[in-house]
């Protein structure tokens, strides 16, 4: 029972880490007149790929972080059960598919910043993994998460300015697909 304990506890640390990280480099940014922010994903230009990576750490204001931080947190929770490694992979891969997506298909001209698009990834991963699994456990999760965050469905359509809808989709998307290559693999239950 310790070591169950230990883990959760590591997970939560773990977690708390990637939210200080975000808030760091907001509070950074914002001293820097948000000049951080041409890091983001730029669609269709070879400097914008560089967003792939950097993007998620990146926000338009304090309040666009303080949106994402709950979702993210809760969300990364539950990916993160599944073990850290199994976590940081499928953080890593979602930014690079996603932002990917974006890079090909968003408006041109615009820059695209936020962890918006790895929330949207957890979300779809954690839908559909129980869905493609068909396990009691993984559905249950499903079932909770949709019923708690289903209308953020809605974010994947075009809708309010300044909302990256690509970020959305595209984060989605990758989600769903790594919810779908991870299918029937069993959870990484700790990393100690």
């Amino acid at each position: 029972m310790k070591d169950f304990a230990d883990d959760v506890v590591l997970k939560v640390k773990v977690m708390l880490c990637f939210v200080a990280i975000l808030w760091a480099v907001e509070v950074v940014n914002l001293i820097l007149g948000y000049e951080l922010n041409r890091f983001g994903i730029v669609p269709r230009e070879i400097a914008g790929l560089r967003g792939l990576i950097l993007s998620p750490f990146l926000h338009g204001s304090v309040n666009h972080l303080a949106l994402n931080t709950g979702p993210l947190f809760i969300l990364g929770l539950l990916v993160i059960s599944r073990g850290i490694s199994a976590f940081l992979l499928l953080t890593f891969t979602v930014s690079i598919i996603g932002g990917f997506g974006v890079w090909s298909f968003g408006q041109a001209s615009s820059v695209h910043v936020g962890a918006s698009g790895v929330i949207f990834s957890y979300f779809g991963y954690l839908v559909f993994k129980g869905l493609f699994d068909k396990k009691l456990k993984a559905l249950l999760v499903s079932i909770g998460v949709f019923t708690i965050y289903g209308s953020m469905i809605w974010g994947v359509f075009p809708g309010t300015a300044g909302i990256s809808w690509e970020g959305h989709l595209f984060g989605f998307l990758a989600g769903v697909a790594c919810a779908y290559l991870a299918r029937h693999k069993k959870y990484v239950p700790s990393d100690n």
